[in-house]
């Protein structure tokens, strides 16, 4: 393979950072655009440079069409979330490598569907959360896997962001494109930190969601038990001016603080006493050149259809508990 030959399903939100990532990696070569509009299409070839890129991508206003049309290795899908699963079959029909924007699917039976028709196919398939390409969570996961601040016990954290008024009246607060709200949004992030980290199936939710008057959730707060043992606490905001997203893992002898959102900073304690510079090998990357690295045998992928799978679950549990007043246990397949 001379040159991964890529397509871009979904051209709005986030499109354009992965745009700018694939023009970067000179393994790539943007081979075609999809989108509902030849409009839609053309302005984002003008906002994000491809309007001159070469060779000009192929341009279909139909997923199908792009999949049985256009000579492909591979696609990235940065559809309404409700979308994904269909658009992820149309991929793997098509025998294609997929990166997929978070959230993986918006049902674990979607999820684990996903995972049995992949796992025949053998293609690469990651999800794009930050987080898993940095050291700093590599970092972390060792030491709980290592013990070396002994056990895992507590994890809390929070994400924050003005997310209700930036996407009042877009496809994020419909219910039927969406699949929910902030939890599944930008909550998928902080909450894939932690499932990703601890590295155990859930055991058991219990969570309070306030819709702040509209379709979907804004406010989440959420309390969990792995079933390893580890319990967490996270609360997930959409209706605040001050963005951050915070994690803190607690152990039999120190403690852990991490960026849950792009793992770009840590804060080690061993006992009471603070680790100035702790060492953190390897090197960042994003989501991106992870699945290049993949696709070419220069890597392995750092998230996979189970890390969709595990949030899945998640996430019905959370809106099964917010419906019933009641502790939901994940339905593992």
């Amino acid at each position: 393979m001379t040159k991964i030959r890529l397509a871009i399903l979904g051209t709005g939100g986030m499109a354009g950072v992965h745009a700018e990532r694939f023009k970067n990696n000179p393994d790539v070569v943007i081979a075609a655009l999809c989108d509902v509009s030849m409009e839609v299409i053309e302005k984002y070839k003008t906002r994000t440079g491809l309007d001159t890129y070469a060779p000009a991508p192929a341009m279909f206003t139909d997923a199908s069409r792009l999949f049985s049309e256009a000579v492909l290795d591979a696609v990235i899908i940065i559809t309404p979330h409700t979308l994904h699963y269909d658009h992820a079959m149309l991929a793997a029909d098509a025998g294609l490598h997929v990166f997929m924007e978070k959230p993986m699917v918006t049902s674990s039976e979607q999820a684990h569907a996903l995972a049995q028709r992949f796992g025949e196919l053998g293609k690469v398939f990651i999800v794009g959360y930050n987080t898993p390409c940095m050291p700093e969570f590599d970092f972390l996961r060792s030491t709980i896997r290592n013990r070396t601040l002994g056990k895992l016990e507590l994890v809390t954290g929070y994400l924050s962001q003005n997310w209700m008024k930036a996407t009042k009246g877009t496809w994020r607060q419909k219910p039927e494109l969406s699949g929910g709200g902030q939890a599944y949004d930008s909550g998928a992030h902080l909450l894939n930190s932690l499932c990703w980290s601890v590295e155990s199936n859930i055991a058991e939710v219990f969570t309070f969601l306030d819709n702040h008057g509209t379709a979907v959730d804004i406010n989440s707060s959420i309390n969990l038990r792995f079933a390893n043992g580890v319990m967490a606490s996270v609360v997930v905001s959409g209706n605040c001016a001050t963005n951050g997203a915070d994690l803190h893992f607690m152990f039999e002898h120190g403690r852990i603080d991490i960026d849950g959102w792009e793992g770009k900073w840590i804060k080690v304690w061993k006992g009471d006493e603070l680790v100035k510079y702790p060492v953190i090998p390897g090197e960042p990357q994003t989501p991106n050149d992870n699945f290049v690295d993949a696709i070419l045998g220069r890597g392995k992928p750092r998230t996979s259809i189970q890390n969709g799978i595990v949030q899945s679950e998640l996430m019905d549990a959370i809106y099964e508990s917010a419906r019933t007043g009641q502790p939901a246990k994940p339905v593992q397949r």
